[in-house]
């Protein structure tokens, strides 16, 4: 018995030691795999980025300065409900809530108050149309009565208060209408609005999409009259897109778009006087179909409009004041170019009316200068070799202009103040990396925006000097987590062509790149007209996909091309009546001096441009097909004789002044040189590069036996967007990228 029982409890001493020495190896191997774990980075996936909210970060939403100038307001969000939230610039404490949480039973998108701030317009029910324009159902809100109430029936347009803020306009089914809040009467101010023949008070599409604005009319600053544009498409080449919406029959959208050489829509100019209610036109000399009419804007004296004239060419521009009471008009000042003029929001009238101040190429950098009011120029402002990229505004009472330049490098944007003489220069954000500004009302504070190519936005509160305040949002939770991913450093670099030209880039390397290695490159373009991909700034999604890239063993690169900004006049010009066919000389150079490096297998080199830089990347495979293996094109114009008057014949003129600009630089028309792999996306409801050009270039590709990967998104429009659609499209493009590259 007793012998039995020691042989039991060494046995089960033996098993319990087995167990314990299996436990111990088990928390060994546990703590090396842990350890081991802690050492290595995470992988980035399509998920991350499509579909959770890995790397979402905070922004600052719905800004308001107050007319203080001391407070401002931003869209809260609470369980409640939303609510619009007022802050103090100085310390950034929230003094109260002006739209308290759940007061408003409405989800609103957007908000503005009227000029004495004790009322708000409430924007519900959005529903966008083009790239800015919408529709909503507005809600008044008075403050002071914490009562709201319902603007008018159906949805409406671009509705804006008065100065007074006793009365808002609004544009509803192509006419243009005011109501009066005390009385609640709505007047109709127009009544041959109709949809693709006459449009009051709006912009057409390409208006609205190349001069980049829609709501069309104008309160004068003592409210008495309204300034308003008035759209005579009906001669304008009608286009039409099928819209399946998984319907039994698809329907078809019809809109008016002119494309290259086609017929303009007529524009004119009306003002219309409350009191009287009585419309005038504007001198005819101002209205026809081959002229634009890209800005009107009201000067300090309530009578006297500017109104800038544009030629078709689009190289001289006018500023014409028109005297609204006498109908008298005057062409004050004259921008002209060779190539052609930018048109843009620069032009501000000081307070004191004594002039105004406007931008200008003209020195062969774009620089800001002042005038009086004959248009007399009184001095240049800003100067140097450089562009001045925003222009913030004017404190009146210390005479400091203020403005964002690319003075240190092309690639960065740093912020400063002048005095108006041009004298007293100097630096008040000078973080590298790109900076931009939002001013309160006054010019006393500005919230900074930064962000530098590896760091998202950082959100700062500033004095007009330029002394930092206080940090508002430092999107420290995005940081910690991009450090869980061990991303790669974009890194800059620079090189001269074969023509003498310096081009800038940059790359991003696998994290642990070997240069004793050959790695694929994957090339990023956008290239357009005053466009800038290469910059010490954010890139959002694209950033983390191209790092997804980079850790899967791609080297990830872009250049910025000939024509494209921030490095003065003739840089970005001289692709003028020949688009495409610098900027493809520069992609290939770019790809020739990346297949020299010793780290790179030139034949393993892809781009992918979207839009702009489609047709980019389908005139590298084409016409630079050996030395590129792979292009991806989305949304791509394949033969500018498809896309609208104002864009094309900005930098074209009309294919019937132009032919040979036009044909010996459209992929479409060299697709028998495409050796490489080529994969086409397009939405089938792209109202602006219309997947017409995707159907064409099949059409020619079909004819030429070349073969291609064609990817169509129904009912989606150039942004190829909402839903699980960017998911989708990122995994082919990907797996593409996989497959053959």
């Amino acid at each position: 018995m007793k012998g039995n029982h020691k042989k039991l409890i060494f046995a089960r001493i033996s098993f319990n030691l087995d167990l314990f020495m299996k436990y111990l190896f088990t928390l060994g191997l546990s703590l090396v795999m842990g350890i081991s774990a802690i050492g290595q980075d995470q992988e980035i996936t399509l998920k991350d980025i499509w579909k959770s909210s890995t790397f979402s970060q905070n922004y600052v939403y719905g800004l308001r300065s107050m007319n203080n100038g001391k407070n401002y307001t931003r869209i809260g969000r609470s369980e409640k409900g939303q609510s619009i939230e007022m802050y103090a610039y100085r310390n950034g404490k929230k003094v109260k809530d002006l739209l308290k949480p759940g007061a408003f039973p409405h989800r609103f998108g957007a908000y503005q108050f009227s000029a004495d701030e004790s009322k708000l317009l409430l924007a519900t029910e959005t529903e966008a149309i083009y790239r800015h324009s919408s529709k909503s159902v507005y809600y008044i809100y008075d403050l002071k009565k914490e009562e709201f109430e319902r603007l008018s029936e159906g949805k409406q347009m671009f509705a804006t208060f008065s100065p007074e803020a006793n009365q808002v306009a609004f544009v509803r089914d192509n006419n243009l209408f005011v109501k009066d809040l005390n009385s609640g009467k709505e007047t109709q101010i127009t009544l041959d609005g109709e949809k693709n023949k006459i449009i009051n008070g709006g912009t057409d599409w390409v208006y609205e999409e190349e001069f980049a604005f829609d709501k069309a009319f104008f309160w004068s600053p003592d409210g008495k009259k309204i300034a308003y544009y008035r759209f005579d498409e009906t001669a304008v080449p009608e286009f039409s897109m099928d819209m399946f919406q998984g319907d039994l029959y698809p329907s078809q959208y019809r809109f008016k778009y002119p494309k290259a050489g086609e017929t303009n829509s007529k524009v004119s100019i009306h003002v219309y006087t409350l009191e009287s209610k009585s419309t005038s036109n504007v001198q005819s000399s101002l209205t026809g179909e081959d002229l634009y009419i890209p800005r009107i804007k009201w000067t300090q004296d309530p009578n006297l409009l500017c109104v800038q004239r544009l030629n078709r060419h689009q190289n001289k521009l006018e500023f014409i004041w028109v005297n609204t009471a006498t109908g008298d008009e005057n062409v004050v000042h004259t921008e002209t170019d060779e190539a052609y003029v930018d048109v843009t929001d620069d032009l501000t009238f000081l307070k004191d009316g004594s002039g105004f101040i406007l931008s200008s190429e003209k020195s062969g950098y774009n620089h800001l200068y002042r005038f009086d009011m004959n248009g007399n120029e009184l001095n240049q402002i800003t100067k140097g070799d450089f562009d001045v990229t925003s222009f913030y505004g004017v404190d009146a009472k210390e005479e400091y202009l203020y403005y964002a330049s690319a003075e240190t490098s092309p690639m960065q944007r740093q912020i400063y103040r002048v005095k108006l003489d041009g004298s007293q220069k100097e630096s008040i954000v000078s973080t590298p990396g790109t900076n931009s500004a939002n001013f309160s009302s006054g010019m006393r504070y500005f919230i900074n925006t930064h962000s530098d190519a590896n760091s998202p936005y950082t959100y700062t509160l500033h004095e007009s000097d330029g002394s930092q305040k206080r940090v508002i949002e430092a999107n420290e939770e995005i940081k910690e987590r991009m450090a869980k991913f061990g991303l790669s450093k974009k890194e800059f670099f620079s090189f001269t062509t074969e023509d003498n030209i310096d081009l800038n880039g940059y790359l991003i390397k696998p994290k642990d790149f070997d240069p004793t290695k050959k790695y694929p490159v994957f090339m990023f373009v956008y290239g357009g007209p005053g466009s800038q991909m290469v910059t010490d700034s954010w890139g959002g999604s694209n950033y983390f996909w191209f790092q997804m890239l980079a850790q899967q063993g791609y080297i990830v690169a872009c250049v910025d091309n000939r024509g494209t900004g921030a490095r003065g006049r003739d840089f970005k010009k001289c692709t003028y009546q020949e688009l495409g066919k610098l900027e493809t000389q520069d992609q290939i150079q770019a790809a020739k001096y990346l297949g020299n490096q010793d780290y790179v297998d030139a034949d393993r080199i892809g781009i992918f441009g979207w839009s702009y830089g489609g047709y980019m990347s389908s005139l590298c495979l084409t016409k630079g097909a050996e030395f590129f293996s792979l292009a991806i094109a989305v949304a791509p114009v394949t033969n500018w004789r498809y896309y609208d008057t104002i864009y094309t014949e900005r930098y074209m003129r009309t294919p019937q002044e132009n032919a040979s600009g036009y044909d010996d630089n459209s992929p479409i028309n060299h697709v028998e040189k495409m050796q490489g792999d080529y994969l086409l996306v397009h939405g089938s409801a792209d109202d602006n590069v219309h997947y017409q050009n995707t159907m064409e270039m099949i059409r020619a590709m079909v004819d030429a036996d070349v073969q291609y990967d064609l990817f169509i998104y129904p009912d989606k429009n150039h942004g190829i967007y909402g839903g699980n659609t960017r998911y989708h499209l990122y995994t082919k493009m990907t797996n593409f990228i996989t497959e053959n590259l």
